[in-house]
Parts: structure tokens; sequence; C-alpha cells
């Protein structure tokens, strides 16, 4: 696709993706000079799929978001638990991690029926909450479907569902605890610093946080598709047994 073009524009395309490999994202300036050529913008686009990534554009930034777990880009599941989560992390609590993120998008996004999000904004506690009944709805399933769940989706439901229950409701009940046993708040929070630190959600005060435009555009891209979540989610917001029938949620996805 180079041959032929001019050194200069191969150049300035280049710039842009080293900026995205070292940064993960780009400002105003860069986005509107890889907005302003097509070549450019091919370029970028080119160079970014050879690393397994992808270019999105949300607000007045530009980012490279790996695709796949072979991009160099990619955060293996080691660096999360090392970097975000206590030392003594295991896979149950990625596992947990990882469903409550989907919670929270659910939160934002009324449980999936819509393209945008419902509300601006949601506490911690009322995200913990809403984590908290799905757990409990997780726990109606019996244990051979959870295991053929696990499965179909390469995620330890029975194995997440004692993670969360092990966790004490409140953080000073937890302080007093000896062993690995910490606190849903605790836990939540580290969820919260993940999010911030890759640029998905903002705190905005009074223990509240608001996704970015960033996320958004994830959300759109890839959450709402059925090769990436679509079962996980209709397998996470499925009708409540302990709700009333006929109760609408995401399964109709």
């Amino acid at each position: 696709m180079t041959i032929g073009l001019e050194n200069g524009t191969v150049m300035r395309a280049f710039r842009i993706y080293t900026l995205l490999a070292r940064d993960n994202a780009v400002g105003k300036e860069r986005l509107q000079e890889y907005m302003a050529d097509d070549v450019v913008r091919g370029l970028v686009d080119q160079f970014a799929r050879e690393v397994d990534c992808v270019t999105v554009i949300a607000g007045e930034q530009l980012y490279m978001i790996p695709e796949t777990r072979l991009s160099p880009f990619h955060m293996n599941n080691e660096v999360i638990k090392r970097t975000y989560l206590r030392a003594n992390a295991v896979n149950a609590d990625l596992y947990l991690m990882y469903v409550s993120i989907i919670v929270l998008i659910g939160g934002f996004y009324d449980s999936y029926q819509t393209m945008e999000p419902t509300r601006s904004f949601i506490g911690i506690e009322e995200w913990t909450e809403l984590v908290n009944e799905r757990i409990a709805l997780l726990k109606t399933h019996p244990e051979a479907e959870l295991r053929e769940m696990e499965q179909e989706f390469s995620y330890n439901w029975t194995a997440l569902i004692e993670k969360w229950s092990a966790m004490d409701d409140i953080k000073e009940t937890a302080a007093r605890q000896s062993g690995n046993t910490i606190s849903r708040v605790s836990f939540m929070d580290s969820v919260r610093k993940f999010l911030v630190a890759q640029e998905l959600v903002i705190d905005i005060g009074n223990q509240e946080i608001t996704l970015t435009e960033k996320a958004k555009v994830v959300v759109q891209r890839y959450f709402m598709e059925l090769e990436y979540n679509r079962g996980i989610l209709e397998f996470l917001y499925q009708s409540n047994t302990f709700e009333e029938e006929g109760s609408e949620h995401a399964s109709h996805l």
C-alpha cells in the first residue's frame, strides 16, 4: 500500500501511529491531521491492524485499542492482577472484575436494551448492589447448568459466585477479618481504579462515576455485538426467577 506514496505522507502517518503506540491516544491536533488526509488515515489504520489493533475516535481523541489477545498492546491477566487487584488475586477475581464491568455498562444502558446511555452517572454503592443482584440471579441456576455455561463462555461462574459470597458486605467488618477476605466495597473500588486508568470512566465526586466518550464508542462497537459478548449478556440478564413473570430484560436483545 505504501509503494508510490510520498515519504512525507508515510512519515506523518507513522508519527501518529508511534504516538498511539506510546500513549494509546492522540489529541485534537493529531486527530485533525488523521481525519484531513484519507491516505494518512488509511496508513495509520493499516499500521494498527498489523499489531491486531483498531483505531477509535471518541470526542476529540483518537485511540488505538487492541482487538485480539495476540496484540502486543493487549493487557494480559497477570498484569491486570498485579497492577489493579490484590497481590494474591486469582482468576476468580478477574472473572468477577469482568462481570462487574459488564454490569456497570448494563447499568448505563438499561440492561443492554438501548444503544445510548439512559443515565449520566452511577454511584459506587448502586453499582455494587447491581452486581449483587446479578450474582443472586446466577445462584438460582442449577450447578450443572453453570458448569455447562462455563464451557460455552469460558467464564468460571461457580468460582466468581464463591468469590463474591466470601466478600463481606461492609468494609469495617472485612477489615477485622484475617486471611484473604476483602470487602465488596474494596473490590469494587479496585475495578473503578482500573476503569479510570483505562480512560473508560471518570470520577465526578460523591462516590459517583460517569462513562467517557471512549467507553461509549467501545460499547457500541463491541459490547453490543453477538461475536463478542451477546451470549454472556443474555445469560446474565435473562429474566430473573424472583421477578414478576414477563419482565422484559436483555434476553430480548
